[in-house]
């Protein structure tokens, strides 16, 4: 997978809350057709670094460079279009509109012309959300909503998917639908990048890994690598 080019580059990156820095010269990328994983702690700037990317924060230094264009500082309505969308964490749908409506607001950026072609695509993938699209979406369950906070994502056709935390309180079968579909946008061209609570399972489905710990890139290294390693396995997996 490393010979494939590199869709985003992080260099240096420093964030702030305030007088707290947050994220500590951070510096990673992302290979096109890889799946990438951050793990770490609650608060250790996993969601941060996500949300900077996806400019939704401003770096106080440091440059993110998606497909060879600086974006760091460009807001998260002119990255979109660009091809990268994030599911954050917590899902985030809009909890009063119905889940079609929810799918139509992720390709406010695609040409009219193309969404209902999307839309079709995205129920064919999931056909839960195909029953329920006339439903309230705030009344769907946890797993149909994490399912159509990704299927809004997706809608915008992005080439680097953003997951936030996808199975943050699902229930066991749940988490393992989540990371099959997971499996299978990577396996239909789109690459992924993935922070998850869930180290055992996102080392498992990741090309490559990095360990972030208060704001630091503390261990980096394929997957399998980094699954097997003493330090990781002690502080994510419960070894």
């Amino acid at each position: 997978m490393s010979e494939n080019k590199c869709l985003l580059q992080v260099e240096n990156l420093n964030v702030y809350y305030g007088s707290i820095h947050a994220i500590k010269g951070v510096s990673f990328q992302v290979n096109e057709g890889e799946i990438v994983t951050l793990i770490g702690a609650n608060g250790a700037g996993k969601s941060t670094t996500l949300n900077t990317i996806a400019g939704l924060m401003k770096p106080k230094t440091g440059t993110v460079t998606f497909e060879g264009k600086v974006i760091s500082g460009m807001t998260a309505n002119r990255i979109v279009p660009l091809g990268m969308a994030l599911c954050p964490e917590g899902r985030r749908i809009f909890q009063h509109m119905t889940v079609r409506e929810n799918l139509e607001m992720g390709a406010y950026s695609r040409p009219k012309s193309e969404i209902e072609d999307s839309i079709a695509q995205v129920f064919e993938r999931f056909p839960r959300l195909k029953e329920r699209r006339r439903q309230i979406a705030g009344t769907l369950s946890g797993g149909e909503q994490q399912m159509l906070a990704m299927s809004r994502a997706l809608m915008s056709k992005p080439k680097l998917m953003m997951l936030d935390e996808p199975s943050m309180g699902l229930a066991p079968i749940l988490v393992d639908q989540i990371f099959d579909i997971i499996k299978e946008l990577h396996a239909s061209g789109t690459t992924i990048l993935l922070v998850e609570q869930n180290a055992r399972k996102a080392l498992q489905i990741a090309d490559r890994a990095y360990v972030l710990e208060t704001g630091n890139i503390t261990l980096s290294g394929t997957g399998t690598a980094l699954a097997s390693s003493e330090d990781v396995k002690k502080a994510y997996l419960g070894g």
